[in-house]
């Protein structure tokens, strides 16, 4: 098998578990390509040069699994799989990833660039690690995160110091009925590292194909606004996160809820949302939800956090709209940092967002409109909120977000304030907190259309 491609470990039982550390042995030196393993009491794994995955099975091609096992040919499906702990040992020469997981599952490893990761995908498994792991590294490694990636699909993404290669990977039982995954990593070049064993397959596809939503000049007629509420960061993608280890996609999607709730109650709004659990929505989907809805307002929630020996006096809510150019620096490092978001999560740059692309003329005209809009919805929110919570010292910015490139959709992102500052974290966490910053968003979105509807012709 190819340098390229991936691998698999295909666990069977009983008498076939010394044949399983034999292969074992053959292919230690040869993970640095992707690989894929299925884990049960016992583990064999496929010649890494045979054309095909070779297979270690019964007599007579029988699969075997466990009695109870999901694999077993009528069995009954056993509750969720969790992971119970996570480890980082070794040195910069040789660092081993250790998951434990209840039970054995597929899973699919890989590695990518610009930054340097290595990406291990498994099904739907519950993550419940202690509080604070993997923000420390070890090793070659700089720390790791956890998340669900998408229904049924769960992602560890481990963020190493340079280019590393795959030396070995298995997973192996351990007492209690429970199973190990390890995974070694050595350090390689730069050249022989390239873009990663899974570059071009992790690539996302573009929404609409790549090209910009050609939108009508109207929106389609309706009896009421429709609103999309964007909950940043999520599943895999923790955001920003507190002293107290609360990551920011907890906060956000605790307010983007009773946001969703006020609105709706309020009768006069058709209220949807990009994501209503913790799982990752890539900035893609994200624009694309809004436009498939057709929405009148794009609002995503987010919340800041800065270098510590800053926090003390940096905090406050900040309100951003789009423009390619930053009003200032803080607002481009801002967006860099949003814009990173697809990147934590495991998933290939695509490069056609940084091509040049000729504009219809249409679009650019409802570009502008929708820029005044989106200003102006801003100003309204920045009004409102400084009657209600503390706001940055410059509450109205702008900068190049890939979530707020939406041609015919106003569109703001709201930094609700900063986990990194003690009196902001408290609010941020606190119930009665977000139930009026949400009253106080939903207000300033009364105020907006009220204003629109008026000078409607």
């Amino acid at each position: 098998m190819g340098y390229q491609q991936l691998m698999r470990l295909d666990v069977r039982a009983g008498l076939w578990l010394a044949l399983s550390w034999l292969l074992a042995l053959s292919v230690t030196a040869c993970l640095s390509n992707a690989l894929a393993l299925e884990a049960g009491p016992g583990a064999a794994i496929a010649a890494p040069h045979a054309k095909a995955p070779a297979k270690v099975v019964e007599p007579k091609a029988v699969r075997v699994a466990e009695r109870g096992s999901v694999h077993a040919k009528g069995a009954k499906k056993p509750s969720a799989v969790h992971a119970s702990a996570a480890a980082l040992i070794g040195t910069k020469s040789k660092t081993v990833f250790s998951l434990d997981l209840s039970a054995g599952v597929q899973v699919e490893i890989f590695t990518l660039a610009d930054p340097y990761r290595v990406v291990v995908d498994l099904p739907d498994v519950t993550f419940r690690l202690p509080k604070g792991v993997g923000q420390s590294g070890r090793g070659l490694v700089k720390a790791f995160r956890y998340g669900l990636l998408d229904v049924g699909k769960a992602r560890v993404v481990i963020d190493t110091e340079g280019p590393v290669v795959i030396q070995e990977a298995a997973m192996a039982p351990r007492g209690g009925g429970t199973v190990r995954l390890t995974i070694a990593l050595q350090p390689t070049s730069e050249k022989a590292f390239g873009a990663g064993t899974g570059g071009e397959r992790a690539a996302p596809k573009q929404a609409d194909g790549g090209t910009e939503h050609v939108p009508t000049a109207k929106k389609r007629l309706r009896s009421k606004p429709v609103i999309l509420i964007d909950a940043g960061h999520g599943g895999v993608d923790p955001g920003a996160m507190s002293p107290s280890n609360v990551p920011e996609k907890k906060v956000v999607l605790a307010v983007a809820k009773k946001l969703e709730k006020h609105l709706k109650e309020t009768g006069r709004y058709n209220v949807h949302m990009t994501r209503t659990r913790d799982v990752f929505i890539s900035l893609d989907q994200r624009v694309k939800m809004s436009r498939k809805l057709d929405a009148d307002l794009f609002i995503s929630l987010h919340a800041d956090a800065i270098a510590q020996k800053h926090a003390k006096r940096v905090r406050g809510a900040t309100v951003y709209t789009l423009s390619e150019k930053a009003s200032d620096e803080e607002a481009r490092l801002m967006a860099e940092k949003e814009n990173a978001s697809d990147a934590i999560a495991g998933l290939a740059a695509s490069e056609l967002e940084e091509q040049d692309q000729v504009r219809d003329i249409l679009i650019d005209l409802l570009k502008r409109e929708t820029a005044n809009f989106s200003a102006e919805f801003s100003s309204t929110l920045v009004k409102r909120l400084g009657k209600t919570i503390s706001l940055s010292r410059v509450p109205q910015r702008s900068a190049a977000f890939k979530v707020l490139r939406q041609a015919d959709t106003p569109s703001v992102l709201v930094e609700l304030g900063y986990m990194s500052n003690a009196k902001d974290e408290k609010l941020l966490n606190s119930a009665d907190w977000q139930r009026r910053i949400a009253a106080t968003i939903g207000a300033a979105v009364d105020s907006y259309f009220a204003k629109r509807t008026a000078s409607a012709p």
